[in-house]
């Protein structure tokens, strides 16, 4: 076996394949950018190398200086994770040139899966459906009727040079072909120049599924299942799933067998995905089709290793070193369901603005790693068993590892059990208790820098259903506590709890059909808010309980007030806290919950359910977070309440008239200046976070009164660029 590993990323990918490093016995080498100096994944290593300045063109994407490092360290192998070099097959050839394994497939699979185009033809000649469609020259109407025919309705319709939504037709019928066909000629030359059109068949409700698949360099291949990868924002993955709520066990089997034949077609081993569009609205399991392969480990592979009990890094580590699989595709079984959440450090309420800055609470819920099966006795009795030859091996599955990968500190892990497999096709509900798992490669007072992807951790639950998955996702978002940049709990909480989403009813288009107008904070049932206005009141009746006892006052100590009018919105309760319990609007509450002033979380039970709030003091009560949303609760004693009434608003600010920087970033161009008229809509300045422009627009017309700051300045959320008259 290798024994030495040098993993050439950073962050939670680090972290992840490093823990199975040490759990196979293998050092463990990190490399390291200047803003990673700290960072976990460094600190986990047992040595580390620096490559250069924050920049990734200038660190980690520095193909020959990765290469030093490993020479300089010795190690024999190297991991990619995924991102940065991960899909080069430069990088992979430069490994084999200089006698290093590379921890990933062939560099021959990498280039032949990297061209799109290309990749798309292998995938056709290996007999992997692809989206059905006539690229060639359409001569008129009647031709483009049998073109849609023989595709299958519905089609679309394109101009060749189209964009924008412009030129596009869709056709359910050979009336709408005829009726649309010339219109769409028509308006890719009016807009184009070209009015040449293409046709290809559309997909109903897609729906993003990809096929897990690992293979050997003896050329077993497997698939190790689907996930689903729907719920997307700008493309960009938010939750995965595995198994889907739509594949039947008869269109797993096609789906990874048509995976298995295009791996085989590019001579693959390792880990890969093939990912797929397939047409929700297609009920015979046909309608998927090949989008693109992967060469790498994906973000959402624990999903898939809940399910299967299966380490893929090990996987990979061990093919990479020329071992065979241990276990053929009849012996590949999904069991239960798993989900994961990808926690990024984004705004949901400013629109997802990218956030940074330094981590000052990070708490993730209590977690367990993945507690993974042991296909087969090794001759030392540890860990997996493995072979050299594809038939040299006896399966007996059911037996697990010793134990699951600690976290990144080495502490609060604890063995929660095996989780065995069902025969595919048998359902896929699961025995076993549910569990959390949290894989990040961050800490507390740890920096979110701006040179990187904002994925702060992953959250994972497993759980032997899909609701009970998802109802552990609930409890463990909400007992999620970050506190410094923004981030999307609130936002993945709100997916979890949507009833839509609950219903396994998915496409690519969820978050933007569902929240059109943006993201506000999930819906507060009226028991939620009657709860929380229980809480926020015991808070209270604890906070005056402890101002009461404090020395020197005058007089005799005061009670605290037993009756609470607390206002969450617009619904107002009063809350009773006695010795005898705890009534709200004059109805008992079975509720069970401690809380001390600082208390940053409370963990009630009411009604014989769990719910984890994390509340903050506030000026008149406390900010209540909890099940997708915060809620402001006005706590008042009971008689004094009625006189609230008589109180002045406070009227905001008009900022209106202010152009202000929506996130920390590098304000790369200013479009105006002093003096310039400016129309609403237009351009103003493009400010440059996490990689990516943000161009700023005027809200309204007017003119540029002053400009506050320069191209370069490195600016702060909500620092004045400009004012407006």
């Amino acid at each position: 076996m290798f024994k030495k590993i040098l993993v050439a990323n950073r962050g939670e990918i680090a972290c992840r394949v490093m823990r199975t490093a040490k759990k196979m016995g293998i050092a463990t080498v990190a490399v390291y950018s200047d803003a990673d100096a700290r960072a976990p994944h460094v600190l986990m290593a047992d040595e580390s190398v620096r490559l250069g300045p924050p920049p990734a063109g200038e660190s980690y994407l520095l193909a020959d200086l990765i290469l030093l490092a490993a020479k300089e360290t010795g190690a024999d192998c190297i991991h990619p994770g995924y991102g940065f070099l991960s899909e080069r097959e430069s990088f992979a050839r430069a490994c084999a040139d200089a006698g290093i394994a590379f921890v990933g497939p062939p560099p021959k699979a990498i280039a032949a899966m990297g061209d799109k185009i290309e990749s798309k033809k292998l995938a056709k000649a290996a007999g992997v459906n692809v989206v059905p469609g006539f690229l060639g020259e359409i001569a008129d109407t009647d031709e483009a009727v049998k073109i849609a025919t023989d595709i299958g309705y519905p089609v679309m319709m394109k101009a060749s040079a189209g964009g924008g939504g412009k030129g596009m037709r869709l056709a359910y019928s050979e009336q709408d072909v005829r009726e649309g066909f010339e219109a769409t000629k028509r308006e890719g030359l009016a807009s184009f120049g070209d009015d040449r059109v293409f046709i290809e068949k559309f997909i109903e409700s897609p729906r993003h599924i990809e096929i897990q698949v690992m293979g050997d360099q003896h050329g077993t291949i497997v698939y190790l299942g689907e996930r689903e990868c729907s719920i997307q924002r700008r493309h960009q993955k938010v939750v995965e799933e595995a198994p889907s709520p739509f594949v039947t066990p008869k269109m797993r089997k096609a789906m990874g067998e048509q995976a298995v034949a295009l791996a085989r077609a590019v001579g693959y081993f390792s880990a890969g995905t093939v990912e797929l569009i397939v047409s929700g609205a297609d009920t015979t399991g046909e309608g998927f089709y090949f989008l693109e392969m992967n060469t790498r480990l994906q973000v959402e592979h624990p999903v898939t290793e809940a399910v299967t009990g299966l380490d893929l890094v090990e996987l990979m580590i061990r093919v990479a070193y020329g071992e065979a699989l241990p276990f053929s595709q009849d012996d590949v079984t999904l069991k239960g369901w798993a989900i994961e959440n990808r926690v990024y450090a984004e705004d949901p309420y400013r629109g997802f603005l990218p956030s940074t800055g330094r981590l000052v609470r990070y708490q993730p819920p209590e977690s367990v790693g993945t507690p993974y099966t042991s296909l087969s006795p090794s001759p030392s009795g540890e860990g997996l068993g493995w072979g050299r030859a594809a038939d040299s091996t006896d399966v007996a599955l059911g037996e697990t590892a010793p134990t699951p990968y600690p976290s990144p500190e080495g502490e609060g892990q604890e063995e929660e059990g095996a989780f065995l497999s069902s025969p595919e096709g048998e359902g896929q509900e699961g025995e076993g208790e549910a569990y959390v798992r949290v894989d990040d490669g961050v800490r507390e007072g740890g920096e979110v820098s701006i040179f990187y992807d904002p994925m702060i951790a992953k959250l994972i639950t497993w759980a032997p259903t899909r609701e009970e998955a998802i109802d552990e996702q609930i409890a463990a978002l909400d007992a999620f506590e970050i506190t410094g940049p923004g981030n999307n709990i609130d936002f993945l909480s709100a997916l979890m709890q949507h009833p839509r989403f609950r219903s396994g009813n998915i496409t690519t288009g969820f978050i933007a059909e569902e929240y059109p107008d943006g993201f506000h904070g999930a819906p507060a049932s009226p028991e939620l808010i009657r709860d929380l206005s229980a809480i926020a009141a015991f808070a209270a009746t604890a906070e005056a309980d402890r101002a009461r006892r404090i020395d020197g006052q005058l007089g005799k100590r005061l009670r605290p007030p037993a009756q609470w009018s607390v206002r969450i919105g617009e619904a107002t309760h009063v809350v009773h806290i006695s010795t005898d319990g705890v009534t709200v609007d004059g109805e008992d509450l079975d509720i069970g919950l401690e809380y001390t002033p600082g208390d940053r979380m409370v963990h009630a039970e009411i009604d014989d359910a769990d719910l984890s709030v994390k509340i903050v003091r506030t000026r008149g009560g406390f900010r209540l977070t909890t099940r997708g949303a915060s809620h402001d609760a006005r706590v008042l004693p009971a008689h004094v309440a009625p006189y609230a009434q008589h109180l002045i608003d406070k009227v905001p600010p008009d900022l209106s008239k202010f152009l202000l920087c929506p996130m920390p970033g590098l304000l790369m161009r200013l479009d105006v200046g002093v003096g310039d008229k400016v129309e609403a809509g237009q351009p103003l300045a493009v400010v440059e976070a996490m990689k990516m422009e943000n161009i700023l627009r005027a809200e309204k017309a007017g003119t540029v009164k002053a400009v506050n700051a320069r191209t370069g300045d490195s600016l702060a959320v909500d620092a004045i660029i400009l004012e407006m008259e």
